[in-house]
């Protein structure tokens, strides 16, 4: 089981790592031996008794765990000391029906996918405050003037407001991939050795698809054991999601950078930033969101390589599924966990925003100037006009405002009131402000959306 992830600042584990401790797996196991009984007692495969005998039992706390550790440490066998175990509590004659025809795969890889999806439920929540918290970013920063950069370079201006509603775009297509992917992914598997319905015959499908509706999964089609693109699929949506993530957590660790000074990530009275150094004030839980989500990108690759399964079945393979499954989920929770921490408790600093935007001297407005120009000269003619202001005041360290003023072909077109509108970052954002409320709007939707199918 991964480490908690370490920060000064604690934040609540958000409950993965409880969900795949040794417990909650049995238990997800045992869930699926007892909608097999039911499964198979509602068809006739096995004696009504047997199944409403196996389900009644099929809890860990039931259970000896004294004969299932011993049975673990003699077979070293995933599953056959739990269902040794589960046979015996239940007892004669029913206990000789529990794991009828089914094999340990089709009973840990459903169970797993039982506890995948509570995960998915606690990612979605977290998501959903994230909106929200983004959201309130957008709302709030709409106007809020700051320096659009490119390649690390002032660009054009742009609103904190518009930054957030990018972040929440890609955040909205996340929660439409999960809701996309969960019909492929939440799948009942109950094929047998190898997967081709031997030992259950014309009755296999039936069963497993009502295992699927008593589990609220649905049923794979070619139960086989090789299949493992959905599982992978899950890796890769959430190293998706990661990449996202930590994109926004670079943002604002650079935002917070002593040079920017323009965003603060929450840094709760008596956090200590450094050992040594008594004024750091360090961005912890940012750095924490980018490793966590290296995290989950690394194990992309693992799930990928897991989907190379040999002949029927590969015990390797389901090893290296589950640690890849495992580990994303894992660092998923407290990769968002965190992120939704700093989003909330973000500090907007909107005079140091307004300063960097001057910077420069007025060079970031450039292409408003331009433009403005190119509608009477042309605008090859117009760029080739600014461009030569532009670099003279850089590498002769003179006003742009000035040389501008100073250039015959600017000064027989725009007077100086001209120049000083089209010097003025806060009246070129575009349509930032809209494009941030609009993204708020959304956001808030669709976390109402998401809290709605929490509760149900």
């Amino acid at each position: 089981m991964p480490d908690e992830l370490p920060t000064a600042a604690r934040i609540a584990d958000p409950g993965i790592r409880n969900l795949y401790s040794r417990d909650r797996r049995w238990q997800a196991w045992l869930d699926v031996e007892a909608a097999l009984a039911r499964a198979q007692a509602e068809l006739g495969v096995i004696p009504a008794a047997a199944g409403e005998a196996i389900a009644a039992k099929a809890r860990l706390e039931l259970l000896d765990r004294g004969n299932i550790e011993e049975g673990l440490a003699r077979t070293g066998h995933t599953i056959v000391p739990l269902v040794w175990e589960l046979s015996r509590i239940v007892g004669e004659p029913h206990g000789g029906w529990v794991h009828w025809g089914a094999t340990t795969q089709n009973i840990t890889q459903t169970g797993d996918l039982l506890i995948l999806r509570e995960a998915h439920r606690i990612f979605l929540t977290l998501i959903g405050d994230i909106l929200v918290a983004a959201a309130d970013l957008a709302d709030k920063g709409a106007d809020m003037p700051i320096a659009g950069r490119t390649h690390g370079q002032h660009a054009v201006p742009a609103t904190f407001g518009y930054k957030a509603a990018v972040w929440i775009d890609e955040l909205l297509r996340h929660v439409e991939r999960f809701e996309q992917a969960a019909p492929r992914l939440f799948v009942a598997m109950l094929g047998g050795g190898a997967g081709t319905f031997a030992s259950l015959g014309r009755m296999g499908p039936p069963t497993q698809a009502a295992i699927g509706r008593l589990l609220g999964f649905g049923s794979m089609t070619v139960p086989a054991r090789t299949i493992g693109d959905h599982l992978a699929e899950n890796v890769c949506l959430l190293g998706l999601l990661a990449a996202t993530c930590a994109k926004i957590a670079r943002e604002l660790y650079t935002l917070m950078k002593t040079e920017f000074g323009e965003v603060e990530e929450p840094v709760p009275p008596g956090t200590v930033g450094s050992s040594t150094m008594p004024q750091k004030r360090n961005p912890k839980l940012c750095q924490d969101v980018i490793a966590a989500a290296a995290e989950v990108r690394s194990v992309v690759p693992l799930a990928l390589e897991a989907m190379q399964v040999e002949h029927e079945a590969d015990r390797t393979c389901e090893m290296m599924t589950h640690s890849a499954d495992m580990r994303a989920a894992v660092a998923t929770g407290d990769m968002l966990a965190r992120l939704r921490e700093v989003l909330r408790g973000l500090e907007l600093h909107p005079e140091r925003m307004r300063a960097n935007l001057d910077l420069g001297g007025g060079l970031i407005m450039a292409e408003a100037v331009m433009l403005d120009l190119g509608k009477v000269i042309g605008r090859q003619h117009a760029h080739d006009v600014v461009y030569d202001a532009a670099q003279a005041a850089v590498i002769e360290g003179k006003p742009f405002a000035e040389l501008l003023a100073a250039d015959r072909r600017v000064a027989e077109h725009l007077g100086g009131a001209d120049l000083a509108r089209l010097l003025d970052p806060v009246a070129y954002t575009g349509l930032c402000a809209d494009m941030a409320r609009d993204g708020a709007r959304r956001a808030r939707a669709a976390a109402a959306e998401l809290g709605r199918v929490s509760d149900d």
